[in-house]
C-alpha cells in the first residue's frame, strides 16, 4: 500500500547580508540562524555545499549512473521518511489495484507537476497500478530536494531552478528516443505545450491528458476551440472534489503559513486586498478575516462579486484602495492583474505576492526595469527598491506562494491525487471512440465517490435515501445525487463535456481502484 504523506514544518534560513542585483537573485551560500541550522534537514532547506547545477553533474545513485536529474541523491533516506510520516494522517486512503489486475500496464506517463511528498505518493501509486513515470517539476521553487531523491528514477527538478533549468527538466524528461509517453499528466499546461511545440509527433501515440489547473484548462479549451486539440483531455480542475476541496481547503489553510513564515506578519487590522473571488479567493479571504484582516475584493464576474458582498467583503477596484493596502494577494489565474502602475502607487512595505498558478499575475517585467533595485533578504523574499527609497516586499518572485513558501496539509491534496489517478485510468482504458479530441468533466458519481472514501477519517455517516424518497426526488439512492452540469464553479461550461460514458461506476467496475 502506498500513503500519502504530510512533512515538518521547515525553519526559514535568514540570511546575515543582503544581495543587489536588477535581475532575479542567484543562489548563493547564506548562513543560518540556531533554528534553521535545527532542520537543515528539511526538504525544504535552500542550502547546500554545492551550489553548482545538477544538469553539470553526472548523476548516480547506488546503482550508478541513472536517467535523473536532482539536486543530492544523499538525501533519498529523509525524503522516504517524509513520505511515510504523512501517511500516519491518511492511512486509510491507499490507491491498490483491484483483483490483481494492472489496470496502467503499458501506460507511459509523463507528469509536470509540484513535486512533494503528496506528488510522490501518487507517482508510487501510478507504478504499482503498472504505469512507467517520468517527472518534471510545475514550478520552480516548490520542489522537495529531499522527496525528489527518494524517488530518484527519472525525476528532473531541483528547488531553486532558473527559467532556463525549468525548460531543460521538462525537455529531458520528455526528449529520450528510449521511452515516449502515451499519457500526460499536467499542472498549468507547460508539459502539454512544450510537446505541442517541440514534439507534435508525440501525440500519435497519446491517450489523452489528464489537467489539474486553471492556467492549464484555459490552454486546453483554447486548443479545442482552435481546432487543435490532438487527444481527448480531462479537466480535473472543474471537478467539484478539486474546486470545493483543494482550491478552497486548501489554499485556506496554506495561504496564512506561506505569509507568516515569509514576512512575520501580523494580520490583525491590516488591509489586504484579494483579486479574484473564486474557490482559492474565498479560502484566502476567510483565513485573512479570521485573522482580523480588513480584506477587499476585486473581481470581474458580478456572481462572484455578489458573493463576496453577501460574505461580507467590500468589492472595488485595485485602483481606488491601492495607496493605501498593506498587502495585496492574486488568485485569479488571469496575468496582468497587478501591473507597474498600481505598484507605482503602493505604500512603503506593501507586500505583494500570488496564489494563482502562474507568476504571469503580476508585472514582474516592471519590477525588473532599471530604474528599481532589488535586494534579496530571505529565501524567496526580495526588496524591490524605487528612487525614492520607498520599496516593496515581493514574495516568491510571484509565484505560488504556499507551495513555495510553506508546507501544505497532505489530507486534502489526497482528494485531487484520487481524482488525477482515476482520470488516467479512465482514459488509458477506454476504447476508441469513447473520447472525441475535446475536453471533458468527471461525472458527478466519480466525483461523490472520491468524497465518500474520505469520510471514514471523520467518522461520518451518511443517511440513505428511502426507496419513497429516491423516487420522489427522481434519483438513484445510491447517486448521483447532482446533476453533471452542477459544477459550483465561476465560468461557463460552454463546449465542456462530461464523462457520460463511464460505466454504472460502483465499487463492482474493475476499473475502480480506490478501495
Amino acid at each position: 500500500p502506498h500513503k500519502v504523506l504530510m512533512f515538518p514544518f521547515e525553519q526559514i534560513p535568514f540570511t546575515d547580508q543582503k544581495q543587489e542585483f536588477n535581475r532575479p537573485p542567484t543562489r548563493t551560500v547564506r548562513s543560518m540562524s540556531q533554528s534553521s541550522t535545527d532542520s537543515f534537514a528539511s526538504v525544504h532547506s535552500d542550502t547546500s555545499d554545492d551550489e553548482s547545477s545538477p544538469r553539470d553533474k553526472l548523476q548516480k545513485s547506488t546503482k550508478g549512473p541513472s536517467d535523473f536529474c536532482i539536486k543530492n541523491i544523499s538525501q533519498a533516506d529523509f525524503g522516504r521518511k517524509e513520505i511515510e510520516m504523512a501517511g500516519r494522517e491518511e492511512e486509510d486512503l491507499r490507491l491498490k489495484r483491484a483483483g490483481g489486475e494492472k489496470p496502467l500496464a503499458g501506460a507511459k506517463v509523463v507528469g509536470c507537476t509540484h513535486i512533494t511528498a503528496q506528488t510522490a505518493v501518487l507517482i508510487e501509486t501510478l507504478v504499482a497500478l503498472g504505469a512507467q513515470c517520468r517527472w518534471a517539476a510545475c514550478n520552480i521553487f516548490s520542489t522537495q530536494n529531499a522527496v525528489a531523491a527518494a524517488l530518484v528514477k527519472a525525476v528532473f527538478a531541483w528547488r531553486g531552478e532558473s527559467e532556463d533549468e525549468f525548460w531543460w527538466c521538462i525537455d529531458h524528461c520528455v526528449g529520450t528516443e528510449t521511452w515516449q509517453p502515451n499519457m500526460i499528466l499536467d499542472d498549468g499546461g507547460d508539459l502539454t505545450d512544450w510537446i505541442y511545440k517541440k514534439y507534435p509527433e508525440l501525440f500519435k501515440n497519446l491517450k489523452g491528458v489528464v489537467e489539474e489547473s486553471i492556467t492549464g484548462v484555459y490552454r486546453l479549451y483554447q486548443l479545442s476551440k482552435a481546432g487543435r486539440l490532438s487527444v481527448p483531455a480531462m479537466n480535473v480542475n472543474d471537478s467539484v472534489t478539486k474546486q470545493k476541496f483543494d482550491n478552497l481547503y486548501f489554499c485556506k489553510e496554506s495561504v496564512l503559513e506561506g505569509l507568516k513564515r515569509t514576512t512575520d506578519i501580523m494580520f490583525g487590522g491590516k488591509q489586504v486586498v484579494v483579486c479574484g473571488y473564486g474557490e482559492v479567493g474565498k479560502g484566502c479571504c476567510a483565513a485573512l478575516k479570521a485573522l482580523g484582516a480588513i480584506v477587499y475584493v476585486t473581481e470581474v464576474d458580478p456572481i462572484c462579486a455578489l458573493q463576496a458582498c453577501m460574505d461580507g467583503f467590500r468589492v472595488i477596484k485595485l485602483s481606488e484602495i491601492v495607496r493605501h493596502i498593506d498587502m495585496v494577494i492574486t488568485c485569479t489565474g488571469n496575468k496582468n492583474v497587478v501591473m507597474r502602475e498600481h505598484l507605482d502607487k503602493m505604500k512603503n512595505g506593501c507586500i505583494v505576492c500570488n496564489m494563482g498558478h502562474s507568476s504571469s499575475e503580476i508585472d514582474l517585467a516592471g519590477l525588473r526595469s532599471s530604474d528599481l533595485k532589488w535586494v534579496h533578504v530571505r529565501p524567496r523574499v526580495d526588496h524591490v527598491i524605487w528612487p525614492d527609497g520607498k520599496r516593496i516586499v515581493l514574495l516568491a518572485e510571484g509565484r505560488l506562494l504556499n507551495l513555495s513558501c510553506s508546507t501544505v496539509p497532505s489530507f486534502v491534496l489526497s482528494i485531487t491525487a484520487a481524482t488525477q489517478a482515476m482520470a488516467l485510468i479512465e482514459l488509458y482504458n477506454a476504447p476508441e471512440g469513447r473520447y472525441n479530441k475535446d475536453v471533458y468533466l468527471l461525472p458527478k458519481k466519480m466525483d461523490e465517490y472520491v468524497a465518500s472514501l474520505h469520510l471514514p477519517i471523520f467518522d461520518a455517516h451518511l443517511t440513505e435515501l428511502s426507496d419513497d424518497q429516491a423516487k420522489y426526488m427522481g434519483i438513484s439512492k445510491h447517486g448521483p445525487f447532482k446533476p453533471n452540469y452542477y459544477r459550483q464553479v465561476n465560468f461557463s461550461l460552454s463546449r465542456r463535456q462530461t464523462l457520460t460514458h463511464i460505466l454504472t461506476f460502483n465499487v463492482s467496475n474493475p476499473f475502480c481502484f480506490l478501495l
